[in-house]
């Protein structure tokens, strides 16, 4: 039976993570079960590989980290909900683009679950509403294997983003869940979190498993 182990890391230093994920892709095998790792970072911006500096507008006391997966300069930080999808995707049988759709399509469900009527743009990555961005996504792949994924905004300090023109679109306006439901405080990340797993697994047709 196809597994996905999904793991809640809680808050994680970027870094810290972009390693984990790096070695873990580096010594699977065809035998290694898939996982989905979930994680909120402390304040840091990164940067896309083909990341152009000029899309960084102001330098702060926030960490800027130059990393290797697809797209420009975004944001991350507390109470934004960020998934890794640790994917075999030869095994999944997805192309690089199966995936972007795949991931943009489980936030979109994500959301819908909300309430929150949400859509996906093809010439911009990511998931939208109403123009806005609520759902950033860059990826690695090697060996046949992704890495990175999508960061979705929960409940956290929009501000720093407005430090950078984010994913590399001037003016691009960011936005939130918390402030698109009706009850912000009812909002659980643990259970966003769930509910998402659930999703990815759905969609991937593996197994749902919780893994500590």
């Amino acid at each position: 039976m196809s597994i996905l182990n999904v793991k809640n890391l809680g808050l994680m230093d970027y870094q810290e993570s972009w390693q984990a994920m790096r070695t873990f892709t580096d010594k699977r095998d065809a035998e290694t079960v898939d996982e989905l790792w979930l994680v909120e970072h402390p304040p840091v911006f990164t940067q896309g590989q083909a990341g152009k500096p000029e899309h960084i507008l102001n330098t702060s006391n926030i960490p800027i980290v130059e990393t290797d997966r697809g797209g420009q300069v975004t944001y991350h930080g507390p109470g934004q909900l960020v998934a890794y999808p640790l994917l075999d995707l030869k095994r999944l049988k997805l192309g690089v683009r199966d995936l972007v759709t795949l991931l943009e399509q489980s936030v979109i469900e994500l959301l819908q679950s909300y309430g929150i009527e949400s859509s996906a743009k093809a010439d911009a990555p990511g998931v939208y509403v109403d123009d806005k961005k609520i759902a950033s996504l860059g990826l690695r792949v090697r060996r046949g294997c992704s890495y990175h994924g999508v960061a979705i905004n929960v409940d956290m300090d929009l501000g720093p983003f407005l430090q950078i023109n984010p994913c590399g679109y001037q003016g691009l306006e960011m936005i939130q869940i918390k402030d698109l439901v009706t009850d912000p405080d009812a909002l659980s990340m643990n259970q966003l979190m769930d509910v998402y797993a659930k999703i990815i697994a759905e969609r991937t047709s593996l197994t749902f498993n919780k893994a500590h």
